[in-house]
């Protein structure tokens, strides 16, 4: 009787725990269900937003830390190459902002960019290189227009499409060298503009004075001695205006500038204070830092 008991009693506190175990089991599951759920959406949104932020960081960081250098090459210096450097000389700074940032992995300022670009001679990684292979894909990116722009300044053919183009470039900037055409000359335009040397102005004004008619009146030499002098008064009235009245940049001026530099920047890795520089090194003779803010506030409104 005693046994039976204990065992009805045994089935019974067994009965009563067993419900209660059950439910701490399910609730167990359902509060680790829902914290996976919070760590998956943690996990979500934190990879997205920390990568954004780590990688511009990275980018602008590298930038400032790394001193630029350039390392000798294996060829000739393009500044050294007649053709090319006649090239160079042609070119505006905003379209040799490609060939700089292929060259040295950054944009380049307005300052130093043609400098640069001259001093290449070639790059310091073989064929066939990682470094190789990550100038070929950034060169695949260019359009045909862009590939075609760079083959003229480094005074190559520039027929054939992105593939022949971008294997063209690449040849020769592993080993610059020139390309035995003929040095390129000054047009007929471009002599007249070169400015006459002093001697020179000195014999054409004595050889003026030996034609003058000998017979000449006093009274005319007199003459033309007073429209000389009046001629020298007004040679300033000649000069553009822009010479005589030279003012600040307007803000339609300043935007203007703003919108063509970050047409050629790469938004991934140019900073504020990178174009805000720039902006600066295009008005030399006025101190644009009080008019920073606006810089800055343009510079939102055009990449937004």
């Amino acid at each position: 009787m005693s046994s039976s008991k204990e065992d009805t009693m045994s089935a019974e506190q067994t009965d009563e725990r067993e419900p209660e175990t059950e439910n701490k089991v399910e609730e167990s599951e359902e509060e680790e269900e829902e914290e996976e759920e919070k760590e998956k959406s943690l996990i979500v949104e934190g990879k997205r937003e920390k990568k954004k932020v780590e990688r511009l960081t990275m980018q602008v960081s590298s930038l400032q830390r790394e001193p630029f250098t350039i390392a000798p090459g294996k060829g000739q210096k393009l500044c050294e190459i007649e053709r090319i450097q006649f090239f160079l000389s042609k070119k505006k700074t905003d379209e040799l902002r490609n060939l700089h940032k292929l060259l040295y992995n950054r944009p380049g300022t307005v300052a130093s960019l043609k400098k640069n670009v001259g001093q290449f001679s070639g790059f310091p990684f073989e064929k066939g290189s990682d470094q190789y292979k990550k100038k070929e894909e950034m060169l695949k990116k260019f359009r045909n227009a862009m590939l075609k722009s760079i083959c003229e300044v480094l005074d190559l053919e520039r027929s054939g499409v992105n593939n022949e183009l971008v294997t063209r470039i690449l040849n020769f900037l592993m080993h610059p060298k020139p390309s035995g055409k003929q040095p390129k000359k000054a047009s007929k335009k471009e002599k007249p503009k070169q400015k006459m040397p002093s001697k020179n102005k000195k014999a054409v004004k004595s050889a003026n004075v030996k034609k003058a008619d000998s017979s000449t009146t006093k009274k005319n030499q007199n003459s033309s001695k007073k429209d000389l002098e009046s001629e020298s008064e007004d040679s300033s009235d000649d000069e553009p205006l822009i010479k005589k009245l030279k003012k600040p940049p307007t803000d339609e001026d300043l935007k203007e500038t703003v919108k063509k530099l970050l047409a050629n920047a790469n938004l991934e890795e140019v900073t504020m204070k990178q174009i805000c520089k720039e902006v600066y090194e295009n008005y030399p003779s006025y101190d644009l830092s009080e008019r920073k803010d606006f810089i800055k506030k343009t510079v939102k409104e055009l990449i937004s």
